[in-house]
């Protein structure tokens, strides 16, 4: 003989993951349709980071061989990169730039030389204005 109680719960149990499949197999087709479009946006996501590369490598400075070696005209910046890594003669320049605390004008009394393109062109001194 069995218990009436036990069948009770057994009854109650079966119940309770019949209404939790019917659920599940609602939720089944958008859990799915969610996963297939995640799927979809990595993909996307991944082949423009690609491209981002791409046009990075083809947007960076020209690169000319100089005694057996690669160099940059001029190195590339970005946000986050130390100074320290770029070459000694570029840190020099930052350095004069600074000092300098900005563009360089020649004042009233500053002689400079210009190229004088007139008959028997050549170099000649001219006073600053």
């Amino acid at each position: 003989m069995t218990d009436p109680q036990v069948l009770e719960r057994v009854a109650a149990r079966r119940a309770e993951l019949d209404g939790l499949e019917e659920q599940l197999v609602k939720q089944l087709p958008e859990v799915r349709s969610e996963r297939d479009e995640l799927a979809v946006a990595e993909r996307v996501l991944l082949r423009m980071a690609e491209q981002i590369a791409a046009e990075r490598d083809t947007a960076s400075s020209p690169v000319v061989h100089v005694a057996g070696g690669a160099v940059r005209l001029v190195p590339d910046r970005a946000p986050g990169v130390a100074e320290s890594a770029l070459p000694a003669e570029y840190r020099r320049i930052l350095a004069a730039v600074r000092q300098a605390g900005g563009p360089w004008r020649p004042g009233p009394s500053a002689r400079c030389w210009a190229w004088t393109p007139r008959c028997g062109a050549g170099w000649s001194r001219y006073a600053g204005s």
